[in-house]
């Protein structure tokens, strides 16, 4: 009894194996295209056909999937202004689409620079000007105090005043350009 249950369980474990590959397999074989080349012979590959093999000899497309844009034939154009914008766009083999949401990524990336550069600018006049503030008060002599690193207030001397001074100048001609 117990031989005849794990053979029975062996073969719908076999079976169960052999249909999850034959699901696979058929579902990849939906994304597939077919086409026949220039020998007439008729190719199958999961890739688009090669920009030489002309939209009629396409035979099979996956549901959905467009081929990239052939490359043009360049032909004398009577008017040469009117062709041109078109002959740009279909020779460089770009979606509209495509391209358009390229140029909104590179404006916004632009935007967003623009912003960060706008931002740090703003820093930078800010803390010109407090440090053109700071430095007034320390030549004008006003009275100041700083706590030191043991929590001691300490009352600005002529030595710390020069210190200070000197930091404060190097901030300005770091931040006032």
């Amino acid at each position: 009894m117990k031989s005849s249950l794990s053979r029975f369980s062996a073969q719908w474990g076999l079976c169960a194996c052999a249909a999850l590959i034959a699901l696979g397999a058929a579902t990849s074989a939906q994304a597939q295209w077919k086409w026949r080349d220039a020998n007439n012979r008729v190719q199958y590959s999961d890739l688009p056909p090669p920009n030489t093999v002309p939209e009629s000899a396409i035979l099979q497309r996956p549901s959905g999937a467009r081929r990239a844009a052939a490359a043009p034939q360049f032909t004398p154009a009577a008017s040469g202004t009117a062709a041109a914008p078109e002959a740009a766009a279909s020779s460089a083999g770009t979606d509209p689409e495509l391209e358009a949401r390229r140029k909104k990524a590179e404006a916004d990336k632009a935007a967003a620079k623009k912003a960060e550069e706008d931002k740090a600018n703003a820093t930078r006049a800010d803390n010109c000007k407090r440090a053109r503030g700071y430095l007034q008060a320390i030549e004008e002599g006003q009275r100041m105090a700083r706590v030191n690193d043991k929590g001691e207030r300490e009352v600005y001397d002529d030595k710390i005043r020069a210190e200070e001074g000197k930091r404060a100048r190097e901030v300005i001609a770091s931040e006032c350009k």
